[in-house]
């Protein structure tokens, strides 16, 4: 959606002051406590020396992990990979994204004291002989995802793997049920559950100030045709389009000579754009659309969707990918009132349709969610930023996205929106605002590994990892099942089995 940057201001104005009013316990002790994942999430430092970790592929997304670890919980000592790029990268950073700072910095390590306290390994399967490491941070390519993690759990490692949870629905089973039998944690990195921003959203969902919810809109929108265009040209490779985005980087001269036939790679672009090929990815859809798709399981209440249909396909690309550059689905989940839904009810009919879309060659409405209610609506921005509106009352002709709001209650105690008087009106929680922002909004990143090795360290509390197995079963079944869909093109229903740990059950 697009706002003025006034309206955008009104937005974030009414969502603090709705939780100004609906957590006010909440905002009590933000007071005089730092609203950071430990306190907001209720877990604690560990007792005693920090989980000792073990990180399977610095890539991308492993250097995010790393550069975002709190080392008072874990310490990365150990990590493996097979492209030289990366192992260089995880060790001194990427000097071009301050987000991924390498060992040196992350633990202000000399060379020498970088040589003596790391340890590389060629070969991951040494990684886990090495009897100090107790955690094992997988962030591999997806297909990569089932062997690496049965392997960690088989020789005793707990174990944090990026999303999705792996390549196939029967993979992810096998998963959480060896983990299950080693009585070993086995987390997911669906961030979004530890994101303060979206947990404070669906407290205003659940309180119902939206009133029912029948659409959720969803997207990842970026736009990678730019850096092609030189002279009103475009840079073309063989006469063919080629697509210049973050899975299809330039081939570094130091991984030109892996052997990549001696890990199961079928050429070098595979090794090094493995997000590019059905092989080894689930394209737009699972490295893109889980996120969105766990977001919106989230604010319906973790429920399972009833059907997905959808279109797709390689609409600009002309190179090597095999993966769709656009792909559109849409969601049939139970609503709050279907019997299947959050509360139970007996409406059959209620659902809540949402609708998704990853495309790669516009980006005006970039990655986020919109909740609509009949009440009023939701905007969740870029994972920063949280938005509020009213819907517009008889008799009210104010554009929704320009009224300020305040929270009035009605007879039987329960928040609902209302138009503020004064369009003035103070903002009742700009001091939780400010505790919220003041060191930047986390995405989630640093918290799930917190919590894991906060789960860890005490295990008498019998504390689940907040993306623990089912939930990232259910994330997977609905993302390879839009796939098929999308390369079916049916509508698919699912079946309950399907989210089952303990059924053998699986989409066909």
């Amino acid at each position: 959606m697009n706002l003025t940057s006034e309206q955008r201001q009104v937005g974030r104005d009414n969502f603090f002051n709705a939780l100004g009013v609906t957590r006010r316990d909440l905002v009590k002790t933000a007071a005089v406590a730092p609203v950071a994942g430990a306190f907001y999430f209720s877990y604690k430092q560990p007792a005693g020396n920090p989980v000792r970790a073990g990180l399977i592929g610095s890539g991308s997304q492993g250097g995010l992990l790393l550069t975002e670890s709190n080392p008072d919980f874990l310490q990365f000592v150990a990590y493996s990979d097979i492209r030289p790029s990366q192992i260089e990268r995880i060790k001194h950073g990427d000097p071009d994204s301050s987000s991924r700072i390498g060992f040196l910095r992350k633990y202000e390590l000399s060379e020498e004291q970088f040589q003596r306290e790391i340890r590389f390994y060629d070969d991951y399967h040494l990684l886990l002989g090495n009897p100090e490491i107790e955690l094992v941070v997988i962030a591999l390519p997806l297909h990569a995802h089932y062997q690496a993690v049965m392997d960690a759990l088989h020789a005793g490692k707990h174990v944090f793997c990026e999303k999705l949870m792996a390549r196939e629905v029967s993979q992810c089973k096998e998963m959480a049920r060896l983990a299950k039998e080693k009585g070993l944690y086995l987390a997911t990195g669906h961030q979004r559950h530890y994101n303060v921003l979206y947990d404070n959203a669906l407290s205003l969902i659940n309180d119902n100030l939206l009133g029912d919810i029948h659409h959720i809109r969803a997207q990842w929108h970026r736009n990678h045709s730019w850096p092609r265009m030189e002279n009103g040209q475009m840079e073309q490779t063989d006469g063919k389009v080629q697509l210049k985005d973050s899975w299809r980087r330039e081939i570094s001269g130091a991984d030109a000579q892996t052997d990549f036939k001696r890990f199961g790679y079928k050429s070098l672009e595979e090794l090094c754009w493995w997000p590019l090929f059905k092989r080894t990815s689930g394209g737009l859809m699972a490295e893109l659309g889980s996120h969105q798709l766990d977001a919106c399981s989230i604010f319906l209440g973790n429920v399972h969707p009833l059907a997905v249909s959808g279109v797709g396909g390689k609409y600009y690309c002309e190179d090597e990918r095999e993966v769709d550059d656009h792909v559109f689905v849409t969601f049939e989940f139970p609503g709050f009132n279907h019997p299947l839904g959050k509360n139970c009810g007996t409406r059959e009919n209620d659902i809540v349709v949402v609708s998704y879309s990853a495309i790669e060659t516009n980006s005006i409405d970039r990655f986020g969610e919109q909740v609509m209610g009949t009440r009023g609506t939701l905007i969740v921005e870029d994972d920063q930023e949280v938005m509020l509106f009213k819907e517009p009352a008889p008799g009210e002709n104010a554009p929704a996205r320009d009224t300020k709001l305040t929270i009035t209650s009605t007879p039987a105690d329960e928040p609902v929106l209302d138009t503020s008087e004064s369009p003035d009106a103070p903002t009742t929680a700009s001091g939780y605002a400010q505790a919220l922002l003041s060191t930047g909004v986390s995405r989630g990143y640093r918290e799930e590994l917190e919590h894991l090795a906060y789960c860890i360290r005490n295990p008498e509390a019998e504390d689940q990892p907040r993306c623990h197995s089912q939930i990232a079963l259910a994330s997977a079944v609905s993302t390879l099942t839009a796939n098929r869909a999308i390369h079916s093109g049916r509508r698919i229903e699912f079946s309950p089995a399907w989210f089952d740990i303990d059924s053998d059950e699986v989409p066909v």
